[in-house]
């Protein structure tokens, strides 16, 4: 089989890219290792940009987003006992949206199922060949056969272990990493929100974090050792502790009820460089992880396809290559603005368990000088609604 563009993972990135391209005329396959149905399972990030909401747009995808999505003109941040709004919209004229990724996927899959367009799924033994030559190739197998597409480009949107970045030569790439000493304790519950925005908590207990994916649907985070155990933590004892962590006004309002999901997440600052080698483009995790303080992970892979599927389309088109030329370059820069941001919101919210009380102390004071200057404020929201493209 040969076809244009030939994409690996079948993620909100990968899915992206292929409606994009498709919409353009432009021929695509994804091939992903996992089954469908553990696709569209998978439970993962909420709050989107401004941008990669009018990118779903453009892909024809954004209609159950702007009925059911949860549209966010502010956001809190809590410490010393007390929360204090950042109202995003009157500062820069923007907003998150809240809508759940597990959505966005489905969303994607059911586009590009309507419009016959062919994902592979439970595929093993991917090898990605010839990259830096005309004659790139992916090879797979299948129910145990193997099978080879022959593709123009490929774009490697299947996350930080998969087959796309280890089949760069070591010594083409660079990787810079920061890996944090504790993690994030999640559940989800079916119990209304606590606050119609998102709140940010800085306590001396650890960081917590408020949010929701729908008007009836709860997600809340607690900090805890990177080596926790699930079972250790009831829903009793998750709640009493995310209660400790709240300013009374909040706490005093918590709903609590059964958890579905319980998760502890580990988290890393994770850069790939460059994100093009020959044929083959990196996309999302599979060229940066962001700790989710900040919400960057999803919305960096959409900016990545968005610079992506600008190259290709302009390929296409007949024009010439700068811009998939350019591609890394420009991927990149917003890459590590969003990495500067998500890793200075982690060290403001954060207890480190080897820094004591003046760590604590400039913490405070750079949380109080962010809510009380406008100058600061702008600067935090600006980055929270997303950098332009």
């Amino acid at each position: 089989m040969r076809i244009q563009v030939a994409i690996i993972g079948s993620g909100p990135s990968g899915l992206l890219l292929g409606q994009l391209l498709a919409k353009a005329g432009i021929e695509t396959i994804i091939i992903e290792r996992a089954s469908k149905r553990h696709v569209l399972a998978r439970v993962r990030a909420g709050v989107l940009e401004q941008g990669t909401v009018d990118l779903l747009d453009q892909a024809g995808v954004g209609g159950r987003l702007h009925l059911e999505g949860m549209r966010h003109d502010g956001v809190l941040l809590a410490f010393d006992g007390h929360s204090h709004r950042i109202d995003l919209q009157s500062l820069t004229g923007k907003t998150v949206t809240v809508y759940g990724q597990t959505e966005v996927t489905h969303d994607l899959v059911d586009a590009r199922e309507a419009a016959g367009l062919t994902t592979i799924y439970e595929v093993e033994n991917v090898s990605i060949h010839n990259i830096d030559r005309g004659s790139s190739y992916i090879t797979f197998e299948k129910e145990g056969i193997e099978h080879r597409i022959d593709a123009d480009f490929i774009a490697g949107c299947d996350g930080y272990h998969g087959a796309s970045r280890s089949s760069v030569p070591a010594k083409a790439i660079r990787t810079f990493e920061r890996v944090y000493p504790f993690g994030w304790l999640g559940i989800l519950a079916d119990i209304p929100p606590l606050n119609s925005e998102l709140i940010y908590a800085r306590h001396e207990r650890g960081f917590a974090l408020c949010s929701m994916r729908s008007a009836t649907r709860s997600r809340y985070y607690i900090q805890c050792r990177s080596d926790e155990r699930i079972e250790d933590w009831s829903d009793a004892r998750f709640y009493d502790e995310l209660r400790r962590r709240l300013p009374q006004e909040h706490a005093d309002r918590l709903t609590i009820g059964p958890s579905f999901e319980k998760s502890v997440a580990p988290l890393r600052s994770f850069v790939a460089e460059p994100m093009r080698f020959g044929r083959l483009f990196l996309v999302g995790d599979a060229a940066h992880i962001v700790p989710p303080t900040g919400a960057k992970g999803l919305n960096l892979a959409a900016s990545d396809v968005h610079y992506l599927f600008e190259a290709l389309r302009l390929h296409y088109a007949g024009a010439d290559d700068a811009a998939l030329d350019a591609y890394s370059e420009r991927a990149l820069q917003r890459v590590w603005r969003a990495v500067r941001f998500s890793w200075s919101m982690t060290m403001m919210m954060h207890r480190f368990p080897d820094e004591g009380e003046f760590a604590a102390k400039i913490q405070n004071a750079e949380l109080d000088y962010l809510v009380s200057s406008k100058a600061a404020s702008t600067a935090f929201a600006e980055n929270y609604v997303g950098l332009p493209y």
